[in-house]
């Protein structure tokens, strides 16, 4: 990655990497989407901490220290680079990250405890889901608020919870799926039609483009 790499917005899929720990660059504010903070052990994710819009992630960048923890995307999200002498003056930008590393301490804590009905509500709720579930109904889409979540396996990763448990967890929470009319037909994978998601459902289940490239 070259110096100018560096400083180029992210548009990054669910699941994909945006650093890895021991790698440098600068320091990042989440714009949309939700980023996870994981501890490598080995061949094992351990999740520390999300970052929603607006927090920060890579923080060490401004003691010249390579990144302690690997960011991946949790959901599709927006990151932009802040960039030296610009609005990254440290002070305020330590003030931020220490606030912001007590809230999400604390978001972590509600994730990791209590049933896992109460973790993934939590979770629901940070994700900025709870609207979009009470209007899913009501706007038939219910479906695009199934697609914004990142896969089963992650998200029982992060609640610390059988992905069976989570799926029936989730089945109590979500809203139904949407069930089409007309006459019942055998379904094969080739005719199974694809629908995309409802202008107001969340742009995470796009896939990712650069950005800040011309076109």
């Amino acid at each position: 990655m070259t110096s100018a790499d560096l400083f180029v917005a992210l548009a990054c899929a669910s699941n994909q990497s945006i650093f890895l720990a021991g790698t440098s660059g600068p320091v990042w504010r989440v714009v949309q989407g939700v980023v996870r903070l994981d501890r490598d052990c080995g061949p094992i994710r351990q999740p520390v901490q999300l970052a929603l819009p607006g927090d920060l992630v890579g923080i060490e960048a401004l003691c010249g220290q390579p990144y302690q923890l690997s960011a991946s995307a949790f959901t599709r999200c927006r990151l932009e680079p802040l960039r030296p002498g610009s609005d990254a003056a440290p002070e305020p930008l330590w003030q931020q990250a220490l606030l912001q590393h007590l809230g999400r301490s604390q978001d972590m804590a509600q994730l990791r405890t209590g049933s896992v009905l109460q973790r993934l509500s939590h979770l629901l709720n940070l994700m900025g889901l709870e609207r979009a579930m009470h209007e899913a109904g009501r706007l038939g889409q219910a479906d695009a608020v199934r697609q914004a979540l990142p896969t089963l396996r992650e998200v029982a990763l992060l609640v610390d919870a059988k992905t069976e448990t989570v799926c029936r967890a989730l089945a109590q929470l979500l809203p139904p799926r949407s069930r089409k009319g007309g006459p019942t037909r055998r379904s094969t994978v080739r005719d199974r039609p694809i629908h995309a998601p409802g202008r107001r459902a969340t742009a995470w289940v796009a896939n990712a483009t650069p950005m800040g490239v011309a076109a």
